[in-house]
């Protein structure tokens, strides 16, 4: 892993910001809490959220560390380009596909936001805690392709690492709404921002899938040359 990566990470995560603000920004809102405990159980969510993307990305990082093949890792590099080619669309309202996705994805988070019921209203900084920890687990295309890129590394710490950055590059989008910055909301929903996000991601997307269709060959040819060879293949050499 290097700095381009964690740049890129940072990126998704400021690239988001627009889809941020319509998916997470109700509960956001409901954050601006005045005084030290509302600023504590502000910190305390955005905190838990961020921890949930890593901690989803180290399991991610270490089931792909634990896939057997080269044929794994490559797919889940096509699934994460077109994830991404998705989202930027989705994001600039030119397709709305995604939606199908998250859709899907509510489904299966509907037990968690019951459980998440009866932490609000937010009065204590853990049930803050408790909150960003369930947040992190929401039916969100955004996160989803973070996920799958992030999990190509094909290392927890590093898909850990990845994730964190990509949380924290949320934070302006969502500490906007948080606190109230109403000129800052204003301008990270402008239509001319989200086509220039979109734009970017789909760029990601096709920059992506291009590295990983011009180095899928090498990658095979790498793995089958790293295989035990045989005894007869050692007297044959001889």
């Amino acid at each position: 892993m290097d700095f381009s990566q964690l740049g890129s990470a940072a990126l998704l995560g400021l690239a988001g910001a627009g889809h941020c603000l319509g998916m997470c920004g109700g509960i956001a809102a409901a954050l601006q809490l005045g005084g030290a405990t509302g600023r504590g159980i502000t910190l305390a969510y955005h905190t838990g959220r961020i921890a949930s993307y890593s901690l989803l990305g180290a399991l991610l990082g270490l089931l792909t560390a634990l896939g057997t093949g080269t044929q794994w890792l490559l797919g889940l590099r096509y699934v994460a380009a077109f994830l991404l080619i998705g989202m930027g669309l989705y994001i600039a309202n030119w397709w709305h596909g995604m939606a199908l996705l998250e859709r899907a994805g509510a489904f299966l988070f509907a037990p968690v936001q019951r459980l998440t019921s009866g932490l609000l209203p937010l009065r204590r900084v853990h049930h803050g805690l408790a909150l960003g920890l369930c947040w992190g687990l929401m039916p969100c295309g955004l996160i989803y392709s973070s996920l799958a890129w992030a999990a190509t590394s094909g290392n927890a710490l590093h898909a850990a690492t990845l994730m964190l950055v990509f949380g924290i590059g949320t934070l302006p989008a969502m500490l906007a709404v948080s606190l109230g910055a109403a000129r800052l909301q204003g301008f990270l929903r402008r239509r001319e921002l989200k086509t220039a996000i979109g734009i970017a991601l789909i760029l990601s997307g096709v920059w992506t899938l291009y590295i990983t269709t011009q180095h899928a060959g090498h990658l095979v040819h790498a793995q089958h040359g790293a295989q035990p060879t045989t005894h007869d293949d050692h007297s044959q050499h001889h």
